[in-house]
């Protein structure tokens, strides 16, 4: 993203109704930047722009860069959410901000065959703590904070594969603001005990013994720390409960669908629904654990409610 001229006080000194109201009067940019059509941006605005202001805030008061995690289940809006943010941080306090999103740092497919050869056959479906490559996302995330260019990762869905380095976007810092979203976001371990019984028929029928759950309850443990240390601020989005996961991460697949055949493209990847239950049974413990304990670790929270509207917010602590 291109750093603008702008002076990031110029958003600061403006009350939060002042500067919703500036938005409101003129959304279209913002609009496109985000891809979203006005009238569903419009109703996230209240919410979202208070939150870019205390971001905003933040990292005026710390004059480095800010690193800020973005946790919620799948299809809760975390994507959405950044590029908002960025989108306003940029424009309206004339911050350099930079987004990663922990789905771009998967092992590669060779790397998760390799896992499941070595470790337990489920590995080789992405998603669960363990799957990622911690390294690379620390790497990734100092080097964001530090003068010089930082290629992003990026993984693309529909081929279960990371994209040839050669094709990652390239972004010059020091950023102002990196927002890293994703499942995980500052997740604790789940207590052991807790793993002994089997939570669903995908680990009562192939992971009887608990090999695979405990497997990446450990890296949660004794990896991803590393990782999460890096976010300063927590923003969790909290949904109702697992059955709107399951229904908003469908519509998510079947608009994959079609982008993918609107373009001609393959679509032998994208999930039907018998193949979407399975992956969901594959987090549906790890998925489960956060949404009962990241709202207490959380430093702001937006609340969504069944039809996917943001309805309450918490402002960071």
């Amino acid at each position: 993203m291109v750093r603008p001229k702008s002076d990031h006080r110029r958003m600061l000194l403006k009350d939060e109704r002042a500067l919703l109201g500036e938005v409101l009067a003129d959304p279209g940019w913002l609009a496109d930047v985000c891809e979203l059509p006005a009238a569903t941006l419009r109703p996230l605005l209240p919410y979202y722009l208070p939150l870019a202001r205390d971001i905003a805030q933040r990292r005026s008061a710390t004059n480095s860069s800010l690193l800020v995690g973005v946790q919620g289940p799948q299809g809760a809006g975390k994507s959405t959410l950044v590029k908002i943010l960025a989108a306003v941080l940029e424009r309206l306090a004339g911050l350099q901000v930079a987004l990663l999103s922990i789905d771009d740092i998967y092992l590669t497919r060779a790397q998760r065959r390799a896992l499941a050869e070595r470790v337990h056959p489920l590995f080789i479906t992405r998603g669960v703590p363990g799957t990622h490559d911690i390294p690379l996302g620390v790497e990734v995330l100092e080097s964001l904070t530090r003068s010089g260019p930082t290629a992003i990762p990026r993984f693309d869905k529909a081929m279960d594969d990371r994209i040839p380095e050669a094709n990652w976007p390239v972004v010059r810092g020091p950023c102002d603001v990196v927002l890293f979203e994703g499942l995980w976001i500052g997740l604790p371990p789940i207590p052991p005990s807790q793993l002994d019984r089997p939570f669903n028929a995908l680990e009562e029928h192939e992971d009887a013994d608990g090999t695979w759950r405990r497997h990446s309850n450990d890296a949660l443990a004794t990896e991803y720390p590393s990782l999460f240390a890096r976010c300063e601020l927590l923003v969790h989005l909290q949904v109702p409960d697992f059955a709107c996961v399951r229904r908003w991460r469908s519509d998510a697949e079947h608009k994959l669908r079609a982008r993918l055949e609107a373009r001609g493209a393959d679509t032998s990847r994208v999930m039907d629904e018998a193949a979407l239950g399975r992956f969901f049974a594959h987090y549906e413990r790890f998925t489960a654990h956060a949404m009962a304990t990241l709202p207490d670790r959380a430093d702001a929270i937006l609340r969504l409610d069944r039809d996917h509207r943001v309805v309450e917010s918490t402002r960071f602590r």
